[in-house]
């Protein structure tokens, strides 16, 4: 497994580390989207900031993504392997669970072009929705 983790950080253009073998590790078993608290409590004991930083050093290579849900809190997801050179091509659908509260990535179901008024200037694209989940519907 760790070498599988090592060839991914690599392949994005990262520097393996403990750290971040550790921190990409835990995502692959996630089957949603989770805060940082979440994994710290995953990982405990670890450094916030290390772990912040591991964070935010995946988003800049395009290893992950952060969702915002509504929680106040970001939430990161794993992108899509075959994202190639394309920055951030993540534009999906992401789904927050009104009952067991986790946000998931519905990579399937795409977010419709919008066309806006001229002059004005996309930065960043998010569509999040709410509801029951699939485990928890059932």
């Amino acid at each position: 497994m760790i070498a599988d983790v090592e060839k991914r950080l690599e392949a994005a253009g990262i520097k393996p580390t403990a750290m971040r073998n550790l921190v990409l590790e835990y995502l692959l078993k996630q089957g949603s989207a989770i805060s940082l608290a979440e994994l710290e409590r995953g990982l405990a004991p670890v450094d916030r900031v290390t772990v912040y930083r591991t964070l935010k050093t995946f988003e800049e290579h395009c290893l992950v993504h952060s969702i915002n849900d509504g929680t106040g809190a970001a939430k990161y997801a794993l992108c899509q392997e075959d994202s190639g050179e394309v920055r951030h091509h993540d534009l999906h659908v992401h789904f927050y669970c009104n009952s067991c509260k986790e946000t998931f990535c519905l990579p399937k179901t795409l977010i419709p072009a919008v066309v806006l008024p001229q002059g004005f200037i996309s930065e960043e694209v998010s569509l999040v929705m709410k509801g029951v989940c699939e485990r928890c519907s059932a």
